[in-house]
């Protein structure tokens, strides 16, 4: 038995509510997310138990949080406590809810898609800075919102970043990605024009 105690909390995202462990439930400081239960299969047990949701559209895990994107079929009133009750119950019997890494490109059914739309874009002088930047300033916040915010790169003036969890299709993030980051990093560093979000 793993002791644990476990509360929702609403996000900006209307689709989705962060649940909030008491512990540490998976091991590593770069969240995992499953959009599908095929995803989750072979890497987290849980997070395709899920799955068997109707109206779970996606699976977001933290060190100690697990956001749940919903379909627009129900209300969250209606499924919350349900839910919780699930995960919490879970957590109880295992320490940990990701038994392996999910490789992305592994996916037969939307890898290659992804593989091929992320184009190939060298490293630049500024990598580095505008890493420790987001990971200073703006991980914690999105974090607290139940997302993740991921550098993919920079060329051209333009930061590419990925947006997961309930920061992934929240209405709020578009305003989030121009007001929020894009003038933090241009304020900080002159070389970064723009800022635009990688559409997955």
């Amino acid at each position: 038995m793993y002791p644990t105690t476990l509360y929702a909390e609403l996000t900006p995202n209307p689709n989705t509510m962060k649940f909030v462990a008491d512990r540490i439930i998976f091991r590593s400081s770069n969240p995992v997310e499953y959009k599908t239960a095929a995803e989750a299969k072979g890497s987290s047990e849980l997070a395709l138990e899920l799955f068997n949701f109707p109206f779970v559209n996606g699976v977001f895990i933290a060190e100690n949080f697990i956001t749940i994107t919903k379909t627009d079929s129900l209300s969250w009133d209606l499924i919350t406590f349900e839910l919780r009750e699930f995960i919490r119950q879970a957590l109880l019997k295992k320490e940990f809810v990701v038994e392996s890494i999910p490789d992305k490109k592994a996916d037969p059914a939307d890898g290659q898609a992804a593989v091929k739309k992320r184009k190939h874009v060298e490293p630049s002088e500024y990598d580095d800075a505008i890493k420790a930047i987001l990971n200073e300033y703006i991980k914690p916040a999105v974090e607290s919102d139940g997302g993740a915010i991921d550098f993919v790169s920079f060329l051209d003036g333009t930061v590419t970043v990925e947006l997961r969890g309930s920061c992934s299709g929240c209405p709020s993030s578009t305003v989030t990605l121009k007001n929020g980051i894009e003038q933090l990093l241009t304020a900080e560093l002159p070389a970064v024009k723009e800022v635009v979000a990688e559409s997955v």
